[in-house]
């Protein structure tokens, strides 16, 4: 008798079920497909390493071109408060000279009563806005004596004089409150751009820290190779100079009436001795942290730095890289000196003092601290000009 068993269906027992053949290439993707995403989740949406690093370099430099601005926001306002207060100086000074001489008519005009003679109206005076309304308005002045119209004339003259600086104290107020928030606005702008790098910077691993020591070290040996280059351009540029001046030094001596190479000899001697104690000022610096709007001792901004040390040298030169640009002559960067300044950045938001072989000592960033740098150090692109500023 024939067996009506059914025969067992060819397939896998998943999980205490039986599922057909086919089902199980599918399930078994599933379970492989839910284990990798729990293993490593998907980093589509997390920026590269070399992203980070250049959202990083772009906040540290948003922070210093606020910093600039802070910084000039800052002398804006000191100036300001300080014409502010010599303005409200003169004005109480001219308001208690004023009442010196309206106390003088009152008792010109009490003395006048006194004795017979017709006085003034005093209320006449004080409602009057300029001596001839009063004149008018009294029918007096032929009785007043000179002495009397002088102080008048005094008085109104005076009476004018502090209310227009009375006006020009209230508009400079309003200037001062304008800086005062500017200032506010962009130390706003630098804290927060410094805390963005902060966060960004803290997010990283180790590896990806150790990584970015890495980026950052191939930087700084491609910026040492290109100070190298600079170096020997200079240094043959320099020889040449010396062949020229040593041929025209020649035809001096056969034509004495042509010389004409002291002065610019005596000249750049000059400048030589002065940039020697600004780069000796730079110098005795490194080491001392970057903070912004800091201008010494202790710790310095880039422009900060630069103002310090040519200040040492007897030079006085603006405090911001804006106007320290403008600041002296522009030379070509083959033909730049020691003590000359560097300047990066389209928005002249950085500076330096050249030492020399393509180097020089600046205050590069918040977190870092007063060094030796290769002026490539943010790439030849970044450099905007240099200037000698004395």
């Amino acid at each position: 008798m024939a067996s009506h068993r059914k025969s067992r269906p060819s397939g896998t027992r998943v999980a205490g079920i039986r599922t057909p053949a086919l089902a199980t290439a599918a399930l078994t993707s599933v379970a492989l497909l839910s284990q990798t995403a729990t293993a490593s989740p998907s980093t589509d949406d997390k920026p590269s390493l070399e992203e980070v690093e250049k959202k990083v370099d772009d906040l540290y430099r948003q922070a210093e071109s606020a910093t600039e601005k802070y910084n000039a926001a800052k002398e804006k306002t000191a100036k300001q408060r300080k014409r502010v207060d010599t303005l409200l100086d003169d004005v109480a000074q001219r308001t208690q000279r004023l009442n010196e001489a309206r106390e003088e008519l009152g008792r010109n005009a009490a003395a006048q009563y006194r004795t017979g003679a017709a006085a003034p109206d005093t209320a006449t005076f004080l409602l009057a806005d300029t001596p001839q309304d009063y004149f008018d308005q009294s029918q007096l002045m032929g009785r007043m004596t000179d002495r009397q119209k002088e102080s008048v004339d005094e008085y109104f003259t005076e009476q004018s004089a502090t209310m227009k600086k009375r006006q020009e104290a209230t508009q400079s107020l309003e200037t001062l409150t304008e800086s005062q928030t500017d200032l506010q606005a962009a130390k706003t702008t630098v804290q927060q751009k410094l805390s963005d790098a902060r966060e960004l910077l803290s997010k990283l691993t180790a590896e990806e820290k150790a990584r970015l020591a890495a980026i950052e070290k191939r930087k700084q040996e491609e910026a040492a190779r290109k100070a190298a280059e600079l170096a020997r351009e200079q240094a043959e540029a320099e020889a040449e100079r010396q062949r020229q001046e040593a041929a025209q030094q020649q035809e001096s001596t056969e034509s004495p009436s042509e010389s004409g190479t002291s002065d610019s000899s005596s000249a750049d001697s000059s400048y030589a001795t002065k940039a020697e104690k600004a780069l000796a000022f730079s110098r005795s610096a490194i080491g001392k942290p970057y903070v912004w709007g800091a201008t010494g001792p202790d710790s310095y901004d880039c422009s900060g730095l630069t103002q310090a040390a040519w200040k040492a040298a007897g030079v006085d030169i603006p405090r911001v890289t804006y106007d320290q640009v403008n600041a002296g002559t522009t030379v070509s960067l083959s033909s730049a000196q020691p003590g000359d300044l560097v300047f990066f950045y389209d928005d002249v938001t950085h500076v330096g003092i050249y030492i020399g072989n393509g180097m020089m000592i600046h205050a590069p960033k918040p977190g870092a601290y007063v060094r030796e740098e290769s002026i490539y150090y943010d790439g030849e692109s970044s450099i905007h000009s240099v200037v000698r500023p004395a």
